[in-house]
């Protein structure tokens, strides 16, 4: 294949998709890994993808490489947040048997949970702190506890989880887009956040604006797989595939 097709074909693949591994492309293009890299790296140069780590995204997608810690999460988007963890809050009964995931909105939404009947499951470490401080009753999932976001993750975790059956399932996201769906960047953290979704009735991705058209390196579910409140999302092809509430600030 000339250099000209095999560029061409990469961009046609990244605009279906979204991204691409270089694996993927070696496959496809029946091409070396090298030349595959040196492709990527002329068509970043030229302005016309994303060269990321193990691969390349479209342009209108940013791939998320790191995770902030809970305490840099939290003085991001705030105004945002809040108005989301209100509104997902309001839709918790006192019959509920909620699952809430780790995450700087869905601990916000412990905030506004104060004398709430329904039950809890977290793998928040604070989470389950303030909503025992409210007075409901919450339990917290066993299993390996990650520093950086205090959330308990791994295989004792999400064995945890498949005992349960809830209504509702709050879960955090740090990308959502058309072709990944949800994503996050770390594994274990999906595995838990897919499990829980696969478990409840009910699901919602609670996430601020910023989240759209981003990919992180794991996906959790695909778009159809819950519903999304959020401040704002101009996606028409991501309101197509899902149910989403836009909230006031």
């Amino acid at each position: 294949m000339l250099t000209h097709d095999r560029q061409t074909k990469i961009l046609s693949i990244l605009k279906e998709r979204g991204s691409a591994t270089v694996a993927m492309l070696t496959e496809v293009l029946d091409a070396s890994e090298s030349t595959v890299r040196r492709d990527l790296a002329f068509l970043a140069g030229e302005g016309k993808l994303n060269k990321v780590h193990g691969g390349a995204t479209a342009l209108n997608q940013e791939f998320v490489r790191l995770e902030d810690n809970i305490e840099e999460k939290l003085t991001k988007h705030t105004d945002e947040k809040r108005a989301i963890a209100r509104y997902a809050a309001e839709q918790i009964f006192d019959d509920d048997f909620v699952f809430v995931d780790a995450g700087t909105t869905t601990l916000l939404m412990t905030s506004y949970l104060k004398g709430s009947k329904a039950t809890f499951v977290t793998n928040g470490i604070e989470h389950g702190r303030q909503l025992a401080k409210k007075g409901c009753k919450v339990m917290v999932l066993g299993g390996q506890l990650k520093e950086s976001t205090e959330a308990i993750i791994g295989l004792v975790a999400a064995a945890n989880l498949q005992k349960y059956s809830f209504t509702k399932a709050f879960i955090g996201a740090n990308g959502i887009s058309e072709k990944q769906g949800y994503t996050t960047p770390d594994t274990e953290e999906a595995m838990l956040k897919a499990v829980a979704i696969e478990r409840s009735f009910a699901s919602f991705v609670l996430a601020d604006s910023s989240k759209f058209e981003r990919v992180s390196a794991v996906s959790f579910g695909s778009l159809d797989c819950a519903c999304i409140i959020t401040d704002k999302c101009e996606s028409e092809k991501i309101k197509k595939r899902t149910v989403i509430k836009e909230v006031l600030l």
